[in-house]
Order: structure tokens, then sequence, then C-alpha cells
């Protein structure tokens, strides 16, 4: 049979290649401004669109989807078309895929600094954008399996199924987490209320990191790393144990975000149960590419790009195991919602994803350009220095997360809080946060010196648009006669489609068990009686809380120790959160919790503690939000959120949307009197009003603990 030839499109890798590194050093740059921010607020520089709250999604965002997200599909558009032996499926539906994953990345950048977020975390992007996703993913995957199904290849490399794997889960994870129900152009309101959004908000966050941030760069490994070793994967065996295993398992491990809260017991303990088993099929894979360069040492130590993917294999390990004894409750109840779980997150982010995307990189780029790399000696200080960021940035997060999980939990021999502020706590950590910012700079400063060695090489050298190659054509008919090509995963292997089906069934098999549940059986979120609704002012506020991120810094959920209830007072039932769209519990406290802050202050210590919060808190690290006195409330929306509420299923009386700013302004008034009886004039149709409304309104529905605490907290 004759040899068909044909041609690569480089020009797209290249495309993708930049972008990469355009917007990692964008995305890295913003981390480290809100790094600065937690030890000098004044790093906001006075703005509302520069503060932690509102920036700190604009960083997960472009490095997660921006940087990483380019570095996948560069990854991918090179490795799919040499794995298959064919030019992808469509050259026009590349360049809509890049161009549109830009348009989408800017309106991310554009609309989170305004304000414009659903805030449940990695998916804060408004609705119009999420439909843009959906949109751009339709294509990359047309794209991709028409690439497949016109391959030369019979069979599908390894590489090539966590590519599928990828596609099919984010396409699931991101329609689920994305029903909402539109307000207006750029507001939106989750369907799902309370504990059921909590459920779905991990089950998605958390996998997230799975089929975004793991198996689209497990992939990659699996092409990479043999082709710079110039080796085979050591095992096939275990590459087919490694994908099956670790697909089924990651979606189930969810919950383990939600320990200790208000979440069903049961879903908390498969959470748990399926975490630890993870360690398995991950540490299968990471073994899988470490023995591939069994008797190469010699060759990484002169290698700057193997050198790379060893420490991101080794990261890889790292946070593998430790993700799973995070998810052990023992360990969980100290470390949760402190610095540790940003060191751990870091140590993939920057360790995997960053330095696999490196060494790929520096790999590759130089090939399709036909020329050698500009600086090998630039490319090693990369990785050194890049090393040396990681150290800087991680061990004094893990010490900073000791310090707070134990210093949260002391008491002293008469049984009394030894640390009852905490703030005491904040001040502790800060010569950490100031580390971590060195680190992030050190670690910013090697991705901008590869920057600087890959453009030079590209300069140097000439992009070959259109590589050349040929191959002979797929037979039509398949002899299956070929020893061990019966096998059952071999037949898989040459069914793209039934292996995309299978590889659907297997990832929803999990998210159905745990979710189901929760959503049919009323028992599993039970209401309680005193629980209302917010009022208009209070919706507003609520709204205003969000705008400003202030989820990002603040949980919402007491979790049931003795040490938080002595804190904060009674523990988070699931029935108080029955009218929350969406939930606002939190990942992280860089301050304290606020689900039972309501009536603890009065109006005044609020209105002083936003304006200027070291005048009720010396030395707070929360920035000022003096622009909340100057805004004034837009009560035009008031009665289509109620009307939006009710379709939700929030008992709001008919009607209600049409006299709901009468009580609003009455409520308003009532606060600004207040104030005014506290020497501070403000106007009744402020901003600062609604959000203050909103602030005494938190965990009031029940009885709790009211005993006031220190005003320093």
């Amino acid at each position: 049979m004759q040899l068909e030839k044909f041609s690569y499109d480089n020009k797209i890798v290249r495309d993708f290649g930049i972008a990469t590194l355009v917007w990692g050093i964008i995305g890295m740059t913003v981390g480290l401004l809100i790094a600065t921010q937690l030890f000098k607020p004044i790093m906001n520089m006075g703005s509302q669109y520069t503060t932690f709250g509102r920036i700190r999604p604009l960083h997960t965002n472009a490095v997660i989807f921006a940087f990483v997200g380019n570095a996948i599909f560069m990854g991918v558009y090179y490795s799919l078309q040499r794995l298959l032996k064919a030019r992808m499926f469509s050259d026009v539906l590349s360049k809509i895929h890049f161009w549109g994953w830009q348009l989408i990345i800017v309106s991310a950048v554009i609309t989170l600094p305004l304000g414009f977020t659903t805030s449940h975390e990695y998916a804060e992007l408004e609705w119009p954008i999420d439909i843009a996703i959906t949109i751009i993913w339709v294509i990359f995957g047309v794209n991709m399996f028409g690439t497949i199904i016109k391959r030369r290849e019979r069979h599908l490399y390894v590489a090539i199924w966590f590519y599928i794997a990828t596609f099919v889960t984010i396409a699931v994870l991101h329609i689920v987490n994305s029903f909402e129900l539109p307000i207006s152009f750029m507001k939106s309101y989750y369907v799902y209320a309370g504990v059921q959004d909590a459920l779905v908000q991990w089950w998605y966050g958390h996998n997230a990191v799975a089929f975004f941030l793991t198996t689209p760069y497990l992939g990659l490994m699996y092409y990479f790393l043999p082709k710079m070793a110039n080796r085979p994967i050591y095992s096939y065996k275990l590459s087919i144990l490694h994908f099956w295993s670790l697909i089924f398992l990651y979606i189930w491990a969810g919950p383990h975000h939600l320990l200790y809260s208000s979440l069903p017991g049961w879903a908390q303990s498969l959470g748990v149960a399926f975490s630890i088993m993870l360690i398995a099929p991950s540490w299968g894979g990471m073994i899988n590419g470490l023995l591939t360069l069994r008797g190469a040492w010699d060759k990484v130590r002169e290698d700057v790009t193997l050198k790379f993917m060893v420490v991101a294999l080794t990261a890889y390990g790292m946070a593998t195991f430790e993700g799973p004894m995070l998810s052990l409750k023992q360990i969980n109840g100290v470390a949760h919602f402190t610095d540790w779980i940003i060191a751990h997150v870091h140590v993939g982010a920057l360790g995997w994803n960053g330095f696999l995307t490196f060494g790929v990189m520096y790999w590759l780029i130089p090939r399709i350009y036909k020329t050698e790399l500009y600086s090998k000696k630039l490319a090693s200080f990369h990785f050194w220095i890049g090393t040396l960021g990681i150290l800087f940035y991680a061990v004094p997060m893990y010490w900073a997360g000791f310090t707070q999980g134990l210093m949260w939990k002391e008491f002293t021999p008469e049984g009394l809080l030894k640390y009852p502020n905490f703030l005491s706590t904040t001040l502790q950590i800060i010569p950490m946060h100031v580390l971590r910012a060195i680190g992030g700079a050190l670690y910013l400063t090697g991705v901008i010196a590869m920057a600087y060695n890959l453009g030079k090489t590209m300069l140097q050298g000439k992009l070959v648009a259109n590589e050349s190659a040929e191959a002979m054509p797929l037979p039509v008919i398949i002899d299956d006669s070929a020893p061990g090509d019966k096998a059952w995963h071999r037949v898989l292997e040459r069914k793209p489609m039934r292996f995309m089906v299978i590889a659907l069934i297997v990832i929803l098999i999990g998210g159905v068990v745990e979710m189901m549940p929760t959503f049919t059986i009323q028992s599993n979120v039970p209401t309680i009686a005193s629980v209302k609704p917010y009022t208009g002012l209070e919706l507003q506020g609520r709204d205003l809380y969000i705008r400003e991120g202030c989820v990002n810094c603040h949980t919402q959920t007491v979790r049931p120790f003795r040490s938080e209830t002595e804190r904060y007072g009674e523990y988070s039932k699931a029935g108080e959160f029955v009218y929350d769209h969406p939930f606002l519990w939190g990942s992280k406290r860089t301050g304290p919790d606020l689900h039972r802050i309501g009536g603890k202050y009065s109006d005044s210590w609020h209105y002083n503690h936003l304006m200027d919060p070291t005048s009720m808190s010396p030395g707070s690290i929360m920035p000022p939000y003096p622009w909340l006195i100057e805004q004034q409330l837009d009560i035009s929306t008031t009665p289509s959120k109620i009307r939006a509420m009710q379709t939700l299923g929030v008992p709001y009386p008919a009607g209600y949307d049409l006299k709901v700013n009468e009580d609003l302004k009455i409520q308003a008034e009532k606060i600004a009197l207040d104030l005014i009886q506290n020497n501070i004039k403000v106007k009744s149709d402020r901003e600062i009003i609604a959000v203050i409304a909103y602030l005494q309104r938190m965990g009031t529905d029940i009885k709790a603990n009211k005993e006031k605490i220190p005003s320093n907290q």
C-alpha cells in the first residue's frame, strides 16, 4: 500500500505556546500582587478593582484556564497529530478554538475585577461566559474526535485515553455546575442552594483539579517523557490500570472538601474512602513515568527538559499523597481553612503543572522552529530558581498552616481559648506570607527568563508551519488475527467512540451516587421553621458581599469543634442554608468565620470596620472599602431578584416583588438612623447600608451564642 503524504499544523501549536507564556506571566504577576496584599493591604493601590477579594479569582482563572489551559492545548495539538499520523481535522476549527479561548480569558480579565462573579471557586465566570466556554469546548471536541476518526494509526496510544477522558469529564462538570438562573446580562443565581450547592461545587471544584490539572497533563507526560528520554513507557499494563482506576476513583473524592460541614455524613465518608484509594492509581502514574527513565539518569543530569519532568513527577507524587492524607478527618480538622491547603495546592500547581509545562516547551519550541535552544544555561538557571521558588513558597505556607491550625485550637489549663482573637494568629504568620511572596517572585523570574529564552529561540529559527509527513493509510478492513490484538483493551483502543462512552459511564457513576440522594431525599437537608428568606435589603447586601469577593477570605460555616463554637457560636446546620443561592461556606480563613456575626457588633462597628479595618482591629490586613459609602445602591434589580428567588423555590409572598423596595427603604432608614445616633452620617441609599444589613442578619435565624466577642477579633 502506498504511503500518503500530509502535513502537521505547527502554527496552532506555536500560537497556543505563545499564549501560554503571555498568560503565565500575567497570571503569576497577579498572584504575586495578591500575595503582597496579605501583609501590605495598601498594595491594592486604593482601588476597588484590585482588592484581594476581586482579583484572587482572576489569579486562579488566569493560571488554571489561561496558563495551564493553553499549555494543554499546545501539547494536545502537537502530540495528537503525531500519535494519529494525521493533521488536525479542521484548521478553521483550530483557529476558532484558539481565538475563542483567548477571548474567554480576556472576558475574565475584564469582568472579575469589576465584581461580576458567581462566587463558585474555579467557576466564578458569569453565565454568558459559561455559554461561550461550552461552545469553544465543543469545537475543541469536534476537532479532536474528527482527527481521531480520520487517523492513520490503528490503536489509540495511552496519552489519547487521557485526552478523551478530559474532554468528556470537563464537559459534564461544566454543564452540571453551571445551572444558573440569569437575572441580568452579568448576574445570575445558582439553581442549587445551601448543602446541595456545596456538594455540586466541590464535586466540580475537586474534579476540575482532577480532569483539567491532572488527566491532560498525564497524557502529556505519557507522550513527551518517552520522547525526551528516547525510551518506551515503562509498562503498558500499568498504563491501563492507572487510567481506568484514576478516572473512576477521582470523581468520588469531592466531599473531602466539606468534612465537618453540614453535608450528610455518608457523603463525607464516601469522599474520604475514595480519596484514600486514589493514592494507588496516582502513584501508579508517577512510578510509570519515573521508571521510564531507568538507566537514563546520566541523560537526566545533562538534559534540562528531563530535570523539569523529574521534578514535575515528584511534585505530582507528593501532592497526590498529601491530598488523601488531608482527607483523613483527624488531619483535616487541623489543616482545613489554613495555609496548609495553599501549600498543598501550589506544590501541585507550581511543581506538577508548571514544571511539566516548562519541560515540554523547552523541548517542543526548538523542534517546530528547526533550531537549537537559544541558551541551555538560561534554561538551567530557570530550573534552579524555579525549584528554589517552590521551596520558598511551600515551606512557609506549611509552617503558617501548622501555626494557624494549632493556635485556633489551643486552650489554656483553665479551659479558655488561649488565642480568642483571630487577629493574633493572622499577625503571627505575616513573616511566612512575606517569604511566600519572595518564593513567588523567584518562580516568576524563572518564567520571565524562559519567555526571553524561547523568544530568542524563535527569532533564530524559522517556524515550520506545515511540517511534512507520510504514513500508511488506515485499512478499511481490520485484521484481528495478529497475536494479542484480541485482548479486550487492544480492541477498545481501536473503537474511539465506544472508548469515549465507556469513559463517560465510568466518571458518571460516582457523581450520580453521591448527588442523587441529596437532591431526591428530603430528609437529607432538613428544614428549620425559624429560617426565613432574606429581606430585599439583605439580599442586595449579600450580592455586594459576593461582588467584593469576601468569601475568598471569610468562611460562613462553623464546624462542630469546641474551639469553633467557643470562638464563633453554635455550629452550622444544613437547614440554615436552604435559601442561599449560592452557598458561601468558603474554603480559606484569612479572616474569621462570619456565620454567627449577626448581632454581635453594632451597626456603627461594622461601618467603621469597613471604612478603616484597623480602627476596630489594629494590625488587620483587611483593606478598607470607602466606595461602599460613595456608591448608591441599585435597587432597580431588587424585584427581578425576588422573582428569581421565587422561581428557585424561596417562599416569598405572591406579589412581594412589587413592594419589596418599599420594605427595603424602611429597613435602610432604620440602619441609617442608628448610625446617626452614633454620630455617623450616611445616606440610607448607600451600598454600605445593604452590606451592614446582610452582616447583621447572618446566623440569627436560630438561637445562637450572642455573647459579645472582643472588638479586635
